[in-house]
């Protein structure tokens, strides 16, 4: 059984060209599916079996979300083996993922975001990082993982663009506005540090995801937001922000790197219902 398992694994890394993350939440998908199976032969699972897997799950309580995700990690292993030639048919083929709710993403308004970069002290050069930090994830929307990747050779600080590794290990180019640069610059010209990695920690080791996370946690201690924030909230503000001042949907979905347009329109919600506050608000027989 696990043979079968590692074959679907090198097709995902080699031929499919997916990230590790994405890899090592497939493996753990499958895996688990393995246990549930108690001995029984893999390649004997039919459609009732996948929906008892699917009700054991929700009698554990996972989401809908999470249900759907291992669900997805079937199906993708299964079509590989009917594409192997050892199934006939795929057994979750006529099953539907489950409806999943889509809450809408938490944005900072233009102002709190402000505050918030703004929060840290341009005297120390833990400080000029942390400035640096949050002006580079609003000017250009990056995902945490693909900010503490940057080097400085991904830096065009003459064209005004990152070069930029995202999900799917896709390669694309992010603008990037000049206060961003000018923080990069001074937190450079202040680092003492050989490294080409831009954003280091205080062992002069490059930062981490944990360690953004830890830096945004730090500031937000002393700031009074009404809401939830995490890094990921301000490539959400980010979004948001270029929708509501104009930009396209298209425009934006290449900014974010989405592969399906359809991830970027959740943000449309957002600036609709905006739209919708300043409507009743303003329109005499709203």
């Amino acid at each position: 059984m696990d043979r079968y398992i590692e074959k679907f694994v090198r097709y995902l890394e080699i031929e499919k060209n997916a990230s590790p993350h994405t890899v090592l939440n497939y493996r753990r998908d499958l895996e688990a599916f393995v246990v549930f199976l108690e001995g029984q032969e893999i390649l004997k699972t039919d459609y009732l079996l996948v929906r008892r897997y699917l009700a054991f799950l929700k009698e554990k309580r996972l989401t809908a979300r999470s249900i759907a995700r291992k669900l997805s990690a079937l199906r993708s292993f299964f079509r590989f083996l009917v594409r192997e030639g050892l199934l006939g048919i795929n057994p979750t083929d006529a099953i539907v993922s489950p409806k999943q709710e889509k809450p809408l993403p938490k944005f900072l308004t233009e102002e709190e975001m402000v505050r918030l970069i703004e929060a840290p002290k341009a005297d120390t050069v833990k400080g000029l990082r942390d400035r640096a930090i949050f002006e580079t994830l609003y000017s250009t929307g990056l995902r945490i993982s693909e900010l503490v990747s940057l080097t400085e050779e991904s830096v065009d600080f003459v064209g005004g663009t990152v070069r930029v590794m995202g999900k799917g290990r896709k390669e694309r180019m992010v603008p990037i506005g000049d206060r961003a640069l000018r923080a990069i610059r001074r937190y450079l010209s202040q680092r003492k540090a050989d490294s080409r990695t831009i954003f280091l920690n205080k062992n002069k080791k490059p930062l981490g995801v944990r360690g953004v996370r830890k830096v945004m946690d730090q500031y937000l201690r002393f700031m009074t937001l009404k809401t939830h924030v995490s890094p990921h909230t301000i490539r959400h503000s980010f979004a948001t922000h270029l929708l509501g001042r104009g930009a396209d949907l298209r425009s934006v979905q290449e900014l974010l790197g989405h592969a399906n347009l359809a991830t970027t329109q959740i943000y449309t919600h957002l600036t609709t219902e905006k739209l919708k506050a300043v409507y009743d608000k303003a329109h005499p027989r709203a």
